[in-house]
Protein backbone atom coordinates (compact mmCIF):
# COMPACT_ATOMS: atom_id res chain seq x y z
CA UNK A 1 0.00 0.00 0.00
CA UNK A 2 1.43 3.34 -1.11
CA UNK A 3 2.45 5.43 1.79
CA UNK A 4 2.11 2.78 4.63
CA UNK A 5 3.27 3.09 7.39
CA UNK A 6 4.50 -0.44 7.43
CA UNK A 7 7.59 0.48 5.04
CA UNK A 8 9.58 1.70 7.95
CA UNK A 9 8.35 -0.75 10.43
CA UNK A 10 9.00 -4.19 9.79
CA UNK A 11 6.68 -5.24 12.30
CA UNK A 12 2.71 -4.65 11.80
CA UNK A 13 0.52 -3.09 14.36
CA UNK A 14 -2.63 -4.36 14.72
CA UNK A 15 -5.72 -3.17 17.09
CA UNK A 16 -9.39 -3.98 17.51
CA UNK A 17 -11.58 -1.32 18.46
CA UNK A 18 -15.19 -2.18 19.51
CA UNK A 19 -18.36 0.09 20.54
CA UNK A 20 -22.01 -0.98 21.17
CA UNK A 21 -25.17 1.00 19.53
CA UNK A 22 -28.17 0.53 21.83
CA UNK A 23 -31.60 1.70 19.77
CA UNK A 24 -31.63 5.19 18.87
CA UNK A 25 -33.28 7.23 16.00
CA UNK A 26 -30.83 9.28 13.57
CA UNK A 27 -33.21 11.79 11.40
CA UNK A 28 -30.66 12.65 8.86
CA UNK A 29 -27.38 11.42 8.08
CA UNK A 30 -25.21 13.88 10.42
CA UNK A 31 -22.74 16.32 8.44
CA UNK A 32 -19.15 15.15 9.22
CA UNK A 33 -20.10 12.26 7.17
CA UNK A 34 -18.21 12.21 3.85
CA UNK A 35 -20.36 13.02 0.25
CA UNK A 36 -19.78 9.48 -0.45
CA UNK A 37 -21.13 8.09 2.48
CA UNK A 38 -23.96 10.87 2.68
CA UNK A 39 -24.82 9.66 -1.02
CA UNK A 40 -24.82 5.93 0.38
CA UNK A 41 -26.87 6.73 3.44
CA UNK A 42 -29.67 8.38 1.99
CA UNK A 43 -32.57 6.44 1.68
CA UNK A 44 -31.62 3.77 4.39
CA UNK A 45 -34.38 2.59 6.67
CA UNK A 46 -33.85 3.57 10.47
CA UNK A 47 -32.27 0.80 11.82
CA UNK A 48 -29.61 0.48 8.47
CA UNK A 49 -28.85 4.21 8.87
CA UNK A 50 -28.54 3.89 12.64
CA UNK A 51 -26.05 0.93 12.18
CA UNK A 52 -24.09 2.72 9.06
CA UNK A 53 -23.64 6.05 11.10
CA UNK A 54 -22.34 4.00 13.89
CA UNK A 55 -20.15 2.16 11.65
CA UNK A 56 -18.57 5.56 10.32
CA UNK A 57 -17.76 6.90 13.71
CA UNK A 58 -16.65 4.23 14.86
CA UNK A 59 -13.99 3.99 11.29
CA UNK A 60 -12.77 7.45 12.87
CA UNK A 61 -12.38 7.11 16.03
CA UNK A 62 -9.94 3.53 15.56
CA UNK A 63 -8.14 5.71 13.19
CA UNK A 64 -7.80 8.66 15.06
CA UNK A 65 -6.60 6.19 17.60
CA UNK A 66 -4.02 4.09 16.07
CA UNK A 67 -2.41 6.77 14.02
CA UNK A 68 -2.75 10.03 16.79
CA UNK A 69 -4.56 12.52 14.49
CA UNK A 70 -7.28 14.33 14.90
CA UNK A 71 -10.50 12.29 14.74
CA UNK A 72 -12.00 15.09 12.72
CA UNK A 73 -9.37 14.61 10.08
CA UNK A 74 -9.94 10.57 9.36
CA UNK A 75 -11.88 8.97 7.14
CA UNK A 76 -12.11 5.92 5.13
CA UNK A 77 -11.96 5.42 1.13
CA UNK A 78 -14.74 5.80 -0.50
CA UNK A 79 -17.37 2.12 -1.24
CA UNK A 80 -15.92 -0.50 0.78
CA UNK A 81 -13.82 0.80 4.12
CA UNK A 82 -11.26 -1.09 3.27
CA UNK A 83 -8.20 0.98 3.69
CA UNK A 84 -7.74 4.94 4.79
CA UNK A 85 -8.07 7.98 2.96
CA UNK A 86 -6.53 10.26 5.64
CA UNK A 87 -4.35 9.74 7.33
CA UNK A 88 -3.34 7.71 4.46
CA UNK A 89 -1.59 3.93 4.70
CA UNK A 90 -3.88 2.11 7.38
CA UNK A 91 -5.68 -1.09 6.12
CA UNK A 92 -9.01 -0.98 7.76
CA UNK A 93 -11.73 -4.05 7.65
CA UNK A 94 -15.33 -3.55 9.50
CA UNK A 95 -18.12 -6.12 11.04
CA UNK A 96 -21.00 -5.22 13.07
CA UNK A 97 -23.92 -7.48 14.31
CA UNK A 98 -26.70 -7.43 16.82
CA UNK A 99 -25.35 -3.78 18.14
CA UNK A 100 -21.74 -4.74 18.21
CA UNK A 101 -19.29 -2.31 15.58
CA UNK A 102 -15.89 -3.86 15.88
CA UNK A 103 -12.99 -2.18 13.73
CA UNK A 104 -9.87 -3.34 12.86
CA UNK A 105 -6.82 -1.40 11.69
CA UNK A 106 -3.29 -2.23 10.99
CA UNK A 107 -0.30 -0.35 9.24
CA UNK A 108 -0.06 -3.42 6.82
CA UNK A 109 -2.02 -4.88 3.42
CA UNK A 110 -4.31 -7.01 4.48
CA UNK A 111 -6.60 -7.41 7.53
CA UNK A 112 -9.93 -9.04 8.22
CA UNK A 113 -12.37 -8.79 11.61
CA UNK A 114 -15.08 -10.70 11.48
CA UNK A 115 -17.63 -11.01 14.84
CA UNK A 116 -20.99 -13.30 16.08
CA UNK A 117 -23.15 -13.66 18.68
CA UNK A 118 -22.14 -16.49 20.41
CA UNK A 119 -25.92 -17.16 20.59
CA UNK A 120 -26.88 -17.32 17.43
CA UNK A 121 -26.50 -19.80 14.63
CA UNK A 122 -29.28 -23.26 15.51
CA UNK A 123 -28.97 -24.93 12.29
CA UNK A 124 -24.89 -24.42 11.96
CA UNK A 125 -24.82 -28.28 11.78
CA UNK A 126 -26.15 -27.42 8.28
CA UNK A 127 -23.78 -24.99 7.68
CA UNK A 128 -20.80 -27.57 8.43
CA UNK A 129 -22.12 -29.87 6.08
CA UNK A 130 -22.55 -27.78 2.81
CA UNK A 131 -19.71 -25.48 3.09
CA UNK A 132 -16.67 -26.84 5.42
CA UNK A 133 -14.41 -29.57 4.18
CA UNK A 134 -13.96 -33.42 5.19
CA UNK A 135 -11.57 -32.45 8.16
CA UNK A 136 -13.73 -29.94 9.50
CA UNK A 137 -17.00 -31.53 9.45
CA UNK A 138 -15.16 -34.28 10.91
CA UNK A 139 -14.10 -32.98 14.21
CA UNK A 140 -17.05 -30.07 14.29
CA UNK A 141 -19.60 -32.89 14.00
CA UNK A 142 -17.99 -35.30 16.32
CA UNK A 143 -17.28 -32.69 19.08
CA UNK A 144 -20.88 -31.25 18.50
CA UNK A 145 -19.70 -27.60 20.19
CA UNK A 146 -21.35 -24.26 18.99
CA UNK A 147 -18.32 -22.52 20.41
CA UNK A 148 -16.09 -24.47 18.09
CA UNK A 149 -18.24 -23.44 15.19
CA UNK A 150 -17.78 -19.95 16.02
CA UNK A 151 -14.68 -20.07 16.38
CA UNK A 152 -14.20 -21.46 12.89
CA UNK A 153 -16.72 -19.55 11.52
CA UNK A 154 -15.09 -16.43 12.41
CA UNK A 155 -11.50 -17.20 11.16
CA UNK A 156 -13.53 -17.83 7.96
CA UNK A 157 -14.92 -14.98 7.33
CA UNK A 158 -11.78 -13.01 8.52
CA UNK A 159 -9.54 -14.68 6.20
CA UNK A 160 -11.81 -14.15 3.39
CA UNK A 161 -12.01 -10.03 4.17
CA UNK A 162 -7.95 -10.15 4.68
CA UNK A 163 -7.63 -11.83 1.41
CA UNK A 164 -10.23 -9.83 -0.52
CA UNK A 165 -12.93 -12.08 -1.35
CA UNK A 166 -16.11 -13.17 -0.82
CA UNK A 167 -18.14 -15.91 1.15
CA UNK A 168 -19.39 -17.88 -2.29
CA UNK A 169 -17.30 -20.58 -3.00
CA UNK A 170 -14.35 -19.43 -0.98
CA UNK A 171 -15.03 -20.97 2.75
CA UNK A 172 -12.70 -24.26 2.01
CA UNK A 173 -9.78 -21.80 0.89
CA UNK A 174 -9.08 -21.84 5.10
CA UNK A 175 -9.21 -24.99 7.05
CA UNK A 176 -9.49 -24.81 10.42
CA UNK A 177 -8.18 -28.47 12.25
CA UNK A 178 -9.58 -29.92 15.64
CA UNK A 179 -5.91 -29.61 16.84
CA UNK A 180 -6.07 -25.63 16.10
CA UNK A 181 -3.57 -26.15 12.84
CA UNK A 182 -4.87 -23.26 10.26
CA UNK A 183 -4.39 -24.10 6.83
CA UNK A 184 -4.43 -21.06 4.51
CA UNK A 185 -4.40 -21.08 0.26
CA UNK A 186 -2.09 -18.07 0.19
CA UNK A 187 1.44 -18.15 -0.83
CA UNK A 188 2.52 -15.33 1.75
CA UNK A 189 4.02 -17.08 4.88
CA UNK A 190 3.26 -13.86 7.32
CA UNK A 191 -0.44 -14.33 8.11
CA UNK A 192 -1.60 -14.46 11.73
CA UNK A 193 -4.98 -14.95 13.88
CA UNK A 194 -5.76 -14.00 16.66
CA UNK A 195 -9.83 -15.13 17.94
CA UNK A 196 -11.58 -15.34 21.22
CA UNK A 197 -14.75 -14.34 23.30
CA UNK A 198 -15.73 -10.62 24.72
CA UNK A 199 -19.55 -9.92 26.06
CA UNK A 200 -20.79 -12.63 24.66
CA UNK A 201 -19.27 -11.86 21.03
CA UNK A 202 -17.11 -14.59 19.46
CA UNK A 203 -14.25 -11.99 17.61
CA UNK A 204 -11.54 -13.20 15.23
CA UNK A 205 -9.33 -11.10 12.98
CA UNK A 206 -6.95 -12.15 10.64
CA UNK A 207 -3.93 -10.00 9.23
CA UNK A 208 -0.58 -9.52 7.85
CA UNK A 209 2.26 -10.02 10.39
CA UNK A 210 4.98 -8.13 8.34
CA UNK A 211 7.55 -9.88 10.28
CA UNK A 212 10.67 -11.12 8.02
CA UNK A 213 10.24 -14.67 9.30
CA UNK A 214 6.94 -16.35 10.27
CA UNK A 215 6.36 -16.33 14.23
CA UNK A 216 5.00 -18.98 16.79
CA UNK A 217 1.40 -17.67 15.62
CA UNK A 218 1.95 -17.21 12.20
CA UNK A 219 -0.70 -18.45 9.52
CA UNK A 220 0.84 -20.50 6.86
CA UNK A 221 -0.13 -21.41 3.26
CA UNK A 222 -0.10 -25.75 4.23
CA UNK A 223 1.72 -25.14 7.04
CA UNK A 224 0.70 -26.17 10.37
CA UNK A 225 1.06 -23.77 13.23
CA UNK A 226 0.03 -24.92 16.91
CA UNK A 227 -1.52 -22.53 19.66
CA UNK A 228 -3.61 -20.49 17.75
CA UNK A 229 -7.02 -21.64 19.06
CA UNK A 230 -5.45 -21.26 22.83
CA UNK A 231 -6.99 -18.36 24.27
CA UNK A 232 -10.24 -17.86 26.00
CA UNK A 233 -10.52 -14.19 25.64
CA UNK A 234 -9.30 -11.85 23.89
CA UNK A 235 -7.77 -9.81 26.62
CA UNK A 236 -5.03 -12.53 26.16
CA UNK A 237 -4.25 -12.04 22.39
CA UNK A 238 -1.39 -10.21 21.33
CA UNK A 239 -3.75 -7.72 19.94
CA UNK A 240 -4.47 -4.31 21.16
CA UNK A 241 -8.19 -4.35 22.10
CA UNK A 242 -10.34 -1.08 22.51
CA UNK A 243 -13.24 -0.89 24.23
CA UNK A 244 -15.98 2.32 23.11
CA UNK A 245 -18.38 3.72 25.71
CA UNK A 246 -22.18 2.96 24.23
CA UNK A 247 -23.14 5.69 21.64
CA UNK A 248 -26.92 5.95 22.76
CA UNK A 249 -27.77 8.88 19.60
CA UNK A 250 -25.84 7.64 16.94
CA UNK A 251 -26.92 10.90 14.92
CA UNK A 252 -25.21 13.08 17.68
CA UNK A 253 -21.84 11.27 17.63
CA UNK A 254 -19.73 14.48 16.85
CA UNK A 255 -16.23 14.50 15.81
Amino acid sequence: MAGSSNDCNPEATIAIWLSHCEASTTPEPPDWLSASEQARAEGLHQTSLNDFVHSRWLIRQALAGASGHPVADCRPVADRPVASSTPPGWSLSLSHSHGLVACATSTASGVGIDIEPNSRHSQWHKVVRRWFTEREQHWLLANDRLEDFLRVWTLKEAWLKATGRGIAGNLQTLEVLADGHLLGDQPSNDWQASVGTMAGFTIAVVYHGGHPSPPASALLAGGHIEGLLAAETVTENPVHWHFHNTIAQAGECHL
